[in-house]
Order: C-alpha cells, then structure tokens, then sequence
C-alpha cells in the first residue's frame, strides 16, 4: 500500500472541513476522488501534500508518516500535487516552467527529456511563454512540471477542468499512460463518467466525509452515482 490515510481532519482557520476521512492507494493504482463543489476534494489534496496542517489522524506513504512535514518533505518522498487551475508560471517559458518543477532533482536535465519524449507538444513550444499556451497545453505543462521531481504518487486536482471535450479525453490517455509507466495516481475530478472509465477504484465525498468507495465499475451502476454524477435515474418530466 503505497499511500495510506486514516482518520484525517483537517480544516481552515477553525473550520474543520475534513472529518475524518480514511482512504488507501495501492502502487499502480488509479483512485478516483468524486465529489460536488465544497465536499473537501482539494482540501483533502492539499493535506496529502502537505500544503494544509492536519490536525488528527495519519497520513503515511510506504509506511513513513508524512504528518507535520512541509510540503516539500513531500515531494522528497515522492508527492507531487498538480493544482486545480494548473497554477503554471505565466510570464515564464515552458522550458523554465519544467526546470522549476525538477528544482531538487539532480538528474533535471535527463528528466526534461523524458518529459518532452512524453509530451511532444511542450518540445515545440520550449521557448515559448507559458501564458500563451492554450488550455489543454498549459495542462499538459502542470502535469509535465509535476513529472519533473520524479513523483511515485501524483495527486491531480481537476485536470478537466475548463478544457474542450476533445482535450479532456487526450487528458484522461495520458493519466492512463502515466500508470501503465508505473505512476500511481489519486484524481480529484467533477467529470465522474471519464473519471470512472479510467480509475481503478474510487471514493465519493461529501461534506468532508467519505459516501461511498468500490471499484470504478461498481460504483458507476450504483444508483446514487448515477443519480448524482451521472445524469441517470431521474424521472422523465418531458410531456
């Protein structure tokens, strides 16, 4: 088990928004994390990588507590977030946007390689200024940046989020591919029908706790999902 949380709660200022939760990734895996907006998804996220205090409860990957660690610590045991929003250095080029994200790796350079060889794109664009990028480019960027610091654990928050159809599936290809290279991933997503295509497993929050959690394929028929996040199960009001 490569991520394991058990009992987190976490919050804002006072606020706790995280009551609770447990949850565990295995190596390999794609876990899904569903959610309408508030339900604590990225604050969830940002806990894991360190970015807010946890108050209770463990977070431990490989067995090795994480708790109370800045975020860096994190990413020196191989956590690495991809933001909602993407968060990318706008006035900076691609290539200064990926050097950034390998800042501790010693090995930047060869990485940066393995990177382009990844995503081609960003290799036409290198000189580029990484405002100018389209959307679907910026993100493949943010994931890009991410992969610099040689994460085992990605977390991605929203990848889809204000991307086209189109772009969302070239997304969703590459988180599979990410995977079957050896990546393990937790996706926090809106997009349930896409997220459940390609996860393994996923959990439902809601109000900062965990609804629901199985395979992708079970919770896809579930009625409740699919009631939800699904757009099915509603009575037919049409005259």
């Amino acid at each position: 088990m490569l991520l394991q949380v058990k009992n987190l709660r976490c919050g804002h200022g006072s606020l706790e928004v995280i009551h609770g939760v447990s949850l565990h990734v295995c190596a390999g895996e794609i876990v899904g994390l569903l959610g309408a907006n508030g339900a604590g998804k990225t604050s969830l996220l940002r806990a894991l990588a360190g970015l807010l205090p946890i108050w209770d409860g463990e977070v431990r990957v490989d067995g090795r507590s994480l708790r109370g660690q800045p975020a860096w610590r994190g990413v020196s045991n191989g956590v690495v977030m991809v933001p909602e929003g993407k968060m990318i250095f706008a006035d900076m080029t691609v290539q200064e946007n990926l050097l950034l994200g390998g800042y501790h790796n010693p090995d930047r350079r060869l990485q940066l390689e393995i990177v382009l060889e990844r995503f081609p794109r960003l290799r036409e664009r290198l000189r580029q200024v990484a405002g100018t990028l389209s959307g679907g480019e910026q993100q493949m960027l943010a994931i890009g940046r991410a992969l610099m610091a040689r994460p085992r654990l990605l977390l991605l928050d929203e990848p889809s989020m204000g991307l086209a159809p189109l772009m969302v599936r070239e997304v969703f290809q590459e988180i599979v591919k990410l995977r079957e290279a050896g990546l393990t991933v937790l996706l926090v997503e809106q997009n349930a029908r896409a997220t459940l295509e390609v996860t393994d497993r996923a959990y439902v929050m809601e109000n900062g706790e965990i609804l629901l959690e199985g395979r992708a394929g079970d919770l896809a028929h579930h009625p409740e999902v699919q009631r939800a996040y699904l757009g099915k199960g509603r009575e037919d009001t049409t005259p």
